[in-house]
């Protein structure tokens, strides 16, 4: 069986509370007797892209499990690789792959510079490509923005060009499962025939249409607490998520 936790957008330096919040959920994760295959974080780390947010964000993300950090729209790619990578601050997409004993965890860089609206690059594509065909694990894909219509304000910015990703999943039974972020609430559905599970998230909930006031502002309640997922693939091939909340 393998366990994963799924954390997204912490967005550090949107508000004095994202920086608690995030370390709320961290702490809570480490203390928790389990052990997680993986802890996924799923893009918007820091809320600016500027390099003190990630300085703060590196102290913060640390685990005694495997750890996992991809970026999103609010985050900034140079400062992104430099600051809490460590890596050369080059402006082309931050894709990284995780090997455990159990399972190979890709994820994959959708954020345009610039924008809030996502894409997977071609260099991105022909490297999940590479990663999937040279799999001998389960191999479970991770990125920001979610490629399908979740009925929220986040489906103007979602995933652009989803159909090329589609096609290149379509059919692979080695892939358990899609996770994403970036809709700061829980959901679950389907995408090119595979669970596409997103996190809740951590600085803040959006609320659904039929949960808010007339105004678009009137969606992010920083009131929830932090929101996240763990998902379950068990010895049968199936995928259970479990969302909790941290107090």
């Amino acid at each position: 069986m393998i366990v994963i936790a799924h954390v997204s957008d912490i967005h550090i330096g949107a508000t004095p509370e994202s920086v608690p919040r995030a370390d709320a959920v961290l702490r809570y994760l480490d203390a928790l007797p389990g052990d997680f295959d993986a802890v996924l974080v799923t893009g918007d780390i820091a809320d600016h892209g500027f390099a003190e947010e990630y300085e703060t964000a590196a102290k913060l993300l640390s685990s005694r499990h495997p750890l996992l950090v991809g970026p999103g729209n609010h985050d900034v790619r140079q400062e992104f690789r430099r600051v809490l990578l460590g890596w050369e601050a080059t402006a082309g997409p931050v894709n990284q792959v995780l090997r455990t004993s159990r399972a190979i965890y890709a994820m994959c860089d959708s954020s345009i510079p610039g924008q809030a609206a996502g894409d997977l690059e071609d260099e991105t594509l022909d490297w999940l490509e590479g990663v999937l065909d040279g799999a001998d694990l389960p191999v479970f894909v991770a990125f920001h923005h979610p490629p399908v219509v979740l009925h929220g304000p986040v489906d103007e910015i979602g995933l652009r060009r989803a159909e090329r990703l589609e096609s290149l999943l379509a059919g692979r039974a080695n892939v358990p499962a899609v996770l994403v972020g970036h809709a700061h609430t829980a959901a679950a559905t389907t995408f090119a025939g595979l669970p596409l599970l997103v996190g809740g998230g951590v600085v803040s909930t959006i609320k659904l249409p039929w949960e808010r006031g007339p105004r678009l502002g009137d969606s992010v309640d920083y009131d929830q607490p932090p929101l996240i997922a763990f998902h379950v693939l068990d010895d049968e091939g199936r995928m259970t998520t479990h969302f909790r909340v941290v107090p």
